[in-house]
């Protein structure tokens, strides 16, 4: 009987259960058959769904993670003695480099366009911007040309890479994953607005708290927050000042039972991220993870996000630097119930038959055995 193919995934950034490497990718090459672990920064060795996840130090900077974590990571998955090496940050590029030079399969996953994301870093000086993407956006595309896959989540990420060996394999939800069973029913939820991710504010965020001040009182609505803090810190004092930031709250990180909850309670889901380039030509998962709880969102008017909502007509397009335009389109879903509630189910529908993560993991699976073949 022939043994399943070894491939080890390595991070040195993301958490081990992210939701993206672990619950979409590992769990769906694991299910085809794949003998899979994982190397990751963590507390302890563990088990998760049966896959083995090789803890290794977390530092807690960026330069540490540079100069200490990347060369642990590097021990660690030679250890491993895998046939293919699946890794998720650019910064694990030269470890990727090395272990081709060993003779292993190599692959780079590419889960968002960094040299584009660069030229926002509040933490990079302004000058250095421009010069630090190039030179980014030159090494990966080196680097690919090494590597013997590159797996993309969007489109455009895909136009920067060797088109024979790229697959993109788009963030779209697990259809059922936040469908969860204890939701209330939408007739008996309060005014609660939910919000998933980063609190930054290219992330929409003071436009958000703008507009929930713009709301009238009698519809005592509610901003819950999904996230783990504001970025930079100080951005949470100034934020804390505006009006509208007591009809927020601040949940802290949620874990995918923490998602499911809290849009499990939502009237409505808000999605309002800046146009910078980085936005505008990606999807954000948290737009298809609210249509998968069923739940109307309110986004930014994008070309490719307007081809989404318009198509499936499950929520209103808004600027995203408008407050007031923001504020509208809430009242406008808590005041209209029945149609807010027909927009969610329009969207649920079409993350089953469309947008959904069941043809991506396919395409994964299809890599890896053309990759092994």
């Amino acid at each position: 009987m022939t043994r399943p193919a070894k491939v080890v995934h390595l991070t040195s950034f993301h958490p081990p259960l992210d939701t993206r490497l672990f619950y979409r990718e590992i769990r769906t090459v694991a299910a085809a058959g794949y003998d899979v672990v994982l190397i990751a920064p963590g507390e302890r060795d563990e088990v998760v769904d049966g896959v083995p996840i090789r803890a290794i130090p977390r530092s807690r900077s960026r330069l540490g993670r540079l100069l200490t974590t990347i060369w642990q990571v590097h021990s660690a998955a030679l250890r491993e003695g895998a046939r293919l090496y699946h890794f998720h940050d650019p910064e694990l590029i030269p470890v990727g480099v090395l272990l081709k030079l060993c003779g292993k399969r190599v692959i780079y996953d590419v889960h968002e366009d960094v040299p584009r994301q660069l030229r926002t870093w509040y933490f990079i000086p302004a000058a250095l911007r421009g010069p630090l993407a190039a030179l980014t956006e030159a090494v990966e595309r080196l680097a690919a040309r090494v590597f013997d896959g590159v797996v993309v989540a969007t489109p455009a990420i895909a136009a920067r890479f060797p088109g024979p060996k790229t697959v993109t394999v788009q963030n779209f939800p697990i259809a059922d994953e936040l469908a969860a069973p204890w939701a209330l029913p939408y007739a008996d939820r309060s005014a609660v607005l939910a919000y998933v991710g980063g609190t930054s504010e290219i992330r929409g965020i003071k436009e958000m708290v703008e507009a929930m001040g713009l709301l009238p009182e009698g519809l005592g609505a509610r901003l819950k927050l999904g996230s783990a803090g504001f970025v930079p810190p100080e951005l949470g004092d100034e934020v804390r000042r505006m009006p509208g930031w007591r009809r927020c709250e601040l949940l802290g990180w949620q874990d995918r039972a923490g998602v499911a909850r809290l849009l499990g309670e939502a009237k409505a889901g808000l999605v309002v991220l800046h146009p910078t380039r980085n936005h505008i030509d990606s999807y954000p998962v948290k737009l298809f993870e609210y249509m998968a709880a069923g739940i109307p969102v309110i986004a930014s008017d994008f070309p490719i996000w307007r081809d989404v909502v318009e198509g499936a007509g499950c929520g209103l397009l808004v600027d995203p630097l408008d407050a007031t335009a923001v504020a509208r389109a809430i009242r406008r879903l808590l005041e209209d119930p029945a149609e807010a509630e027909a927009m969610g189910r329009r969207g649920r529908e079409t993350v089953h038959t469309t947008y959904n993560w069941t043809a991506q993991g396919r395409k994964l699976v299809a890599f890896y055995a053309w990759l092994l073949g």
